[in-house]
């Protein structure tokens, strides 16, 4: 099915799929180069439709089907995107559900705009990964490559290298989520698994110990890679909604 497409205040062109259907609606955010077309995304929709529940999934630009370039994005870009997805797209409260960078980003979206999110599950979260991640973690050559040239090639587990530019870092450094307060009023559950090799445990633990709020939880899935996309995982996910869901019944 061909994707909408969302000009933006910035005027980006955000491409997106929108399912109708009751509230609280459900919103995806997928992580660093991935796009709407995911396992988690697709499966989340069907379970949306399944049930008749609203649901929203959108490529940041610079992926997917949106437009603008990959290397010229940052995290600033991405969650002004998503906010901008979230206010025009969706009508009322909204369960985020960000995987990745769009834990990350879904912790944005809280902050600037609370009274849209009812509830947030996110799955191997990255908060701060641009300088936690990749800028603790280069060594002096790549941090003296990055800036006499604005990018560095880092290798991926995917199709091809990542370019890490020096934009992505630095404007990194306005979003960071992990060095202020950090209060989370409403359902939360975080999801991380024990084989994940981009965001390990200690990661996990340092989102959960900084966040404030009455309900938050993390789940360890023993086993289950950054991904999480096998169908034990989406299973994990479903009833992450889920749950959150009752949560918000019961309020």
């Amino acid at each position: 099915m061909t994707a909408a497409m969302l000009e933006t205040p910035s005027g980006r062109k955000i491409a997106y799929h929108r399912t109708p259907g009751i509230g609280p609606g459900i919103v995806f955010l997928g992580g660093f180069k991935s796009d709407m077309d995911g396992t988690k995304a697709v499966h989340l929709e069907a379970w949306c439709k399944e049930h008749g529940r609203a649901f929203l999934r959108f490529d940041y630009s610079g992926h997917g089907q949106s437009s603008g370039v990959f290397e010229e994005g940052c995290i600033g870009d991405w969650a002004q995107d998503a906010q901008a997805a979230i206010s025009m797209l969706t009508a009322g409260p909204q369960v985020l559900i960000g995987s990745s960078m769009g834990g990350w980003i879904s912790l944005l979206v809280v902050k600037s705009m609370p009274e849209t999110v009812a509830a947030l599950v996110t799955i191997a979260a990255a908060p701060d990964f641009t300088e936690d991640g990749y800028w603790n973690g280069f060594d002096d050559n790549q941090r003296a490559e990055l800036e006499a040239t604005g990018k560095v090639a880092m290798p991926s587990d995917y199709d091809e290298p990542y370019i890490i530019t020096k934009r992505l870092i630095e404007e990194g450094r306005k979003t960071l989520v992990l060095r202020d307060p950090l209060p989370l009023n409403l359902p939360v559950r975080f999801l991380q698994g024990t084989e994940d090799e981009d965001v390990p445990l200690e990661r996990a633990m340092a989102l959960l110990n900084h966040a404030t709020g009455d309900d938050i939880r993390l789940l360890l899935v023993k086993g289950v890679d950054h991904r999480f996309s096998d169908p034990s995982a989406l299973l994990i996910i479903e009833d992450a909604v889920e749950n959150v869901l009752d949560a918000l019944s019961k309020v």
